[in-house]
């Protein structure tokens, strides 16, 4: 009897643990100002992208030549462009465009960098022939290797992904293997290969996981850049082609209008801004959340 008694104060003292850690980890989330108000945009916009065809008015290439060049009313709360059509109707299928390019491009580019990262990191030959890769991809301006490849590989968004993953993943893969260098030197990885553990267990069981958080973070950023990147692209004409909505080519279109139909420029820039300090608010949140001696390094 006493036995389960003892056990049931063992459960009880268990469920209360869970319960306090979970009602710090609430208190630290919402007292995180920079990652709810990041998390709030994000979300905002990435529902604006799935559910844009039920939220839009109009189709977004619908044209209605005698309403060109007409400002933000009540029927077109964001104007209409040069050729008739709703601006709003436009920036909200390009954010399914800007939002899916950018979320491919910040996973494949952190699951690149996360496998180039950890066996350069492990692998002192593979580490001079991986990173000497890198060094070349990042001596040149990420845009202008993306546009480069863009010219090669044709403007599609699909294409458009593949380059700036290309772009992304040095970066990705140096922040990794700068992690690992480190945790291929803690006692428990030590431990491990001492007890006759194999390279791939010890890389993927140990190193990889202990990097996800600064990966996780680090995908934020990559997510905010690939969206910039696109968005020029598609202003230079080397990304989504017309007449497909991107907020680059939203915005191109407006560059020849631009003191006729203000709105053209105004509200897809906003929107673009808009999604770029959400990213990055929301990836200082996670860092401030994932480590939390770089919030107090920054205090100080």
């Amino acid at each position: 009897m006493a036995t389960d008694i003892r056990n049931i104060d063992l459960r009880e003292i268990k469920t209360a643990l869970i319960q306090e850690q979970r009602a710090i980890m609430m208190r630290q989330v919402l007292g995180n100002r920079s990652l709810v108000i990041g998390f709030v945009i994000v979300l905002f916009l990435a529902l604006v992208a799935v559910f844009g065809p039920f939220l839009a008015t109009y189709e977004p290439n619908a044209m209605d030549v005698p309403n060109r060049l007409k400002g933000p009313s009540a029927e077109h709360w964001f104007g209409t462009d040069n050729l008739g059509r709703d601006v709003l109707s436009r920036i909200v299928y390009g954010a399914q465009i800007s939002m899916s390019v950018g979320f491919s491009v910040a996973l494949i580019a952190s699951f690149l960098g996360l496998v180039v990262g950890v066996y350069a990191s492990y692998y002192k030959w593979l580490d001079h022939l991986l990173m000497r890769i890198a060094d070349g991809i990042m001596a040149f301006p990420g845009l202008l290797l993306a546009l480069a490849l863009m010219a090669a590989l044709g403007a599609q968004a699909s294409n458009v992904v593949i380059a700036v993953s290309i772009v992304a993943t040095p970066y990705v893969a140096r922040v990794v293997r700068s992690e690992a260098l480190a945790l291929k030197e803690q006692t428990f990885v030590e431990a491990t290969r001492a007890l006759g553990g194999s390279n791939t267990r010890i890389i993927w069981r140990h190193i990889a996981p202990n990097t996800l958080s600064t990966l996780i973070v680090l995908a934020t950023f990559i997510f905010a850049e690939a969206i910039i990147i696109e968005a020029a692209l598609s202003f230079l004409g080397a990304g989504v082609p017309p007449p497909g909505p991107s907020w680059g080519n939203i915005l191109s279109d407006g560059k020849n209008y631009i003191f006729q139909a203000w709105w053209m420029i105004f509200f897809p820039g906003i929107t673009i801004i808009l999604a770029i300090i959400g990213l990055n608010l929301f990836g200082d949140g996670l860092r401030d959340l994932l480590d939390p001696h770089s919030n107090q390094g920054r205090k100080s």
